[in-house]
């Protein structure tokens, strides 16, 4: 089968496109010929490596996979349009009976652990396959697997958001930002938004937001947001950036406000001023991925029509680092979706997914 890999860690240049062995699909799992998947700034990470990640290789990244089943052991019909929790529970204990999957240290992820979507099939277990949402394409289905799985959890779970909330995003052009802002607003609550460019910003006001900042208009973004939000601060800052953002998050939290974080895009080590931390009595929570029913509960969302995918392009699995390539830039509003090379023959020109999605295919 032909698939986007790579043998080694390092930079773009190691990832390859060429043939590797067909799958073998094994009892209990069901074998999925792959229409979309999505890219995530986790395939970045894997694809450079850190310490203690002990990949068999070769390896194929790729978590948000959009497809239709070819043996479905059983559990599945052939020719059904299906779309795959990332989330991997690989044995049962005390967090997977309480619910909490992710936390589980039999938890492993889709295109991390264990090679994934980028590729012309994939094989997963077959409670990780559901029913496509309706409506949509497979690229459209792709886009928001990972990153709404994320997003909902951080929001629903661990900052327990509620309506009349004030939520501030940091950052927009992201899969997991620009589904925030949608979850976010669903839910009740006012976004206030820190975008990257006056397009961005514009994106981010259809999404919903009702008060954006251009960071890159001016270097002290966070001081237009005091006069708008007043003492009272925020009650969720989302804040995924890290180090350029993290100072900045804790000084806007209001009283008992709650900073989450699923990543550090741009940055890992950032300077916290504890102070902050307890005069305003701050919770700061970590989260990742989600449980089998938070995928459930964003399936009904995405059904719903509650929140739409916001997709930045599609490009062909052969030209995939380029894929990668727009990631590292951050030069995309929403995702970058992967697809097969013959699917985006027929197109000619930019097309308008959905009511609020937007797409540029890169040809």
């Amino acid at each position: 089968m032909k698939a986007l890999y790579f043998e080694e860690h390092g930079e773009r240049d190691v990832l390859q496109y060429g043939d590797l062995p067909d799958l073998q699909n094994k009892d209990g799992h069901v074998l999925i010929k792959v229409e979309a998947c999505a890219l995530n700034h986790l395939d970045i990470w894997i694809r450079k490596g850190w310490p203690g990640l002990n990949l068999v290789m070769p390896h194929i990244g790729g978590s948000d996979v959009s497809g239709t089943v070819v043996e479905g052991n059983g559990n599945w019909k052939e020719g059904d349009k299906v779309v795959v929790d990332p989330g991997i529970s690989t044995k049962q204990d005390s967090w997977t009976e309480k619910g909490l999957d992710s936390m589980s240290p039999g938890y492993r992820i889709l295109g991390e652990h264990i090679s994934g979507g980028c590729a012309e099939y994939v094989s997963v277990p077959a409670e990780n396959v559901h029913k496509r949402p309706e409506g949509m394409t497979a690229s459209q289905a792709a886009a928001p697997l990972l990153a709404g799985l994320t997003a909902y959890r951080m929001l629903v779970i661990r900052a327990s958001i509620l309506k009349g909330d004030n939520v501030l995003v940091m950052g927009s052009g992201g899969g997991v930002n620009s589904l925030s802002i949608q979850i976010a607003k669903h839910f009740g609550a006012e976004v206030h938004v820190v975008a990257g460019g006056s397009e961005k910003k514009a994106k981010a006001e259809d999404l919903g937001a009702s008060f954006v900042v251009d960071y890159k208009a001016n270097p002290d973004w966070h001081k237009e947001l005091f006069p708008v939000i007043g003492r009272k601060g925020y009650d969720i800052v989302v804040d995924n950036v890290g180090k350029p953002t993290w100072s900045r998050s804790i000084k806007l939290a209001g009283i008992g406000g709650r900073i989450v974080t699923v990543g550090n895009t741009k940055g890992p080590i950032a300077e916290t001023d504890i102070r902050y931390i307890f005069s305003k009595q701050l919770s700061i929570l970590g989260s990742t991925m989600g449980s089998h029913s938070d995928f459930a509960e964003l399936l009904k969302l995405l059904n719903s029509g509650a929140i739409n995918p916001v997709i930045d392009c599609e490009i062909p699995l052969s030209d995939g680092a380029r894929g990668h390539q727009i990631l590292e830039e951050g030069t995309m509003f929403g995702k970058v979706v992967i697809v097969p090379d013959l699917s985006l023959i027929h197109i000619s020109e930019p097309t308008r997914l959905g009511m609020i999605s937007y797409a540029v295919f890169c040809l």
